[in-house]
């Protein structure tokens, strides 16, 4: 029966379901997907009847045959699909699932759970969603989604320019990114609410940058401001910068 249970772990990602999504789509509980593609129990004629339906695939090819070795079938085109459409789909990683990110950023497996969704309007690149939580970025108000394309060099990241960014020893945080042509092995990090004091990240630490692109908010979340108020954030803001310049330079 090891045959039928990778078939459904196959048959599940190549449709881009997390276990939960295909638990309903089958209708019974996300654990007992994850013990049937661990191989701790064995899918019932029921769930494989289930399956057949979903995806147009006999019973008989679901226990006998290794479907991710097809070829020329429509398994095989729906993979091809799913392959040119990959850079258009967002991984969106919330606030709970922050914590596994950082060991988990480049395990497709820990992707594959996260749910996912599609920005028409963005441009072909690889993109990612992140949960913020905070008034450290604010006008940006806390419970906001960053979506980011990702940067894969150091020396494509702009200075003032904000990034999610996921380091050894901060995790995952949204900030601006400051860059020192005297100290190319530092990164300063400064939060648009002038509040919270810049800081400085090993630039050897840090894993991923992802260049904000788009930011998704509830339309009750915005944070209200007066004008005045918001003068002087932005000048608070640019005398912190400049000073950091001065510094670096």
């Amino acid at each position: 029966m090891a045959v039928a249970n990778q078939n459904l772990k196959y048959l599940r990602k190549l449709r881009g379901w997390t276990q939960e999504e295909f638990a309903q789509k089958i209708g019974i509980k996300r654990s007992l997907v994850g013990a049937y593609e661990e191989e701790r129990a064995e899918p019932n004629y029921e769930v494989l009847e289930t399956v057949s339906d979903l995806f147009k695939v006999s019973i008989d090819d679901l226990l006998r045959k290794d479907l991710s070795e097809s070829k020329g079938s429509y398994l095989a085109k729906r993979r091809q699909l799913k392959m040119i459409a990959e850079t258009n789909v967002i991984h969106f990683v919330p606030v709970k699932a922050a914590a596994g990110y950082l060991n988990g950023y480049a395990d497709p497996e820990f992707l594959d759970e996260l749910n996912t969704f599609t920005l028409p309007m963005l441009a072909g690149g690889t993109y990612r969603a992140f949960e913020i939580v905070g008034d450290s970025m604010l006008p940006t108000p806390s419970g906001s989604v960053i979506v980011g394309e990702k940067v894969h060099n150091l020396d494509d990241v702009k200075n003032n320019n904000a990034y999610i960014i996921l380091s050894k020893s901060e995790g995952v945080v949204y900030k601006r990114v400051l860059k020192s042509n005297r100290t190319k092995n530092k990164l300063t990090l400064v939060s648009d609410n002038p509040v919270y004091q810049p800081y400085q990240v090993n630039a050897e630490d840090v894993l991923e940058f992802w260049s904000a692109q788009m930011v998704l908010s509830r339309v009750n979340q915005g944070q209200r401001w007066d004008v005045t108020n918001l003068a002087s954030l932005v000048s608070n803001l640019q005398d912190q910068v400049n000073n950091l310049k001065k510094k670096m330079n």
